[in-house]
């Protein structure tokens, strides 16, 4: 927090809109997501309504920057059939259930896996669940704090039994390992600009005993 300040995440303007972004990040970077995002909200077509009624093939064709298009499309046609059927697109409705009852309903949908209904757990639906994705993996296997079991619940367990059941935290917990992620712990790591780095310039803390700063071959 004190080299990245708060993240603001997750960037969209209202909660369907980070459910389609949640669907749609999968295996791609943000700014492609935003792309088809735009071209949703250009069109008029994002909501759970007009994508029910839109025709497979131009939905692909206005989600294509995302890539997987023709898979996507599959996956927001799953999720808006199943919120119109069982929910009447009410949102309050949906979220209104408690946290293991909407993550069993949102699993059952098809396209959607554990990172994706956390990310709308707790993004979308305000709602206390720690969201596990590659780069928060990445960091705390290089600095010797991952769990025994390579398991989603063994990951998420790590951080929700040792932290307070705090929404706010969660957010950003999250999206700062993302952002150090992205900018330091990367597939092959920039140490030396690693805010756990003790040789950091920009360090504001004691650093952090990280393997991969440790091993700099490693």
């Amino acid at each position: 927090m004190a080299r990245y300040g708060p993240q603001h995440w997750w960037p969209a303007r209202e909660p369907f809109e980070v459910i389609i972004g949640a669907i749609l990040t999968q295996s791609t970077a943000w700014t492609n997501v935003e792309k088809a995002i735009d071209n949703l909200k250009k069109s008029g077509k994002l909501s759970p309504e007009t994508l029910r009624r839109l025709p497979d093939e131009e939905l692909a064709g206005l989600i294509h920057p995302c890539g997987y298009y023709n898979v996507k499309s599959r996956r927001l046609k799953s999720f808006v059939h199943w919120f119109g059927e069982e929910y009447g697109d009410d949102l309050h409705s949906l979220f209104a259930q408690d946290i293991d009852a909407l993550r069993r309903q949102l699993l059952g949908i098809y396209g959607i896996g554990e990172e994706t209904a956390d990310s709308i757990i707790l993004y979308a639906g305000n709602k206390p669940v720690f969201v596990i994705d590659a780069y928060t993996r990445r960091f705390m296997n290089r600095a010797e704090l991952a769990p025994v079991a390579d398991s989603y619940s063994a990951w998420q367990a790590l951080f929700m039994d040792n932290l307070p059941a705090d929404v706010h935290m969660f957010n950003e917990y999250h999206a700062l390992l993302v952002r150090l992620g992205k900018e330091a712990c990367r597939t092959r790591p920039l140490c030396r600009e690693c805010c756990f780095n003790p040789e950091s310039k920009e360090i504001s803390s004691d650093g952090f005993p990280c393997s991969a700063i440790s091993n700099r071959d490693s």
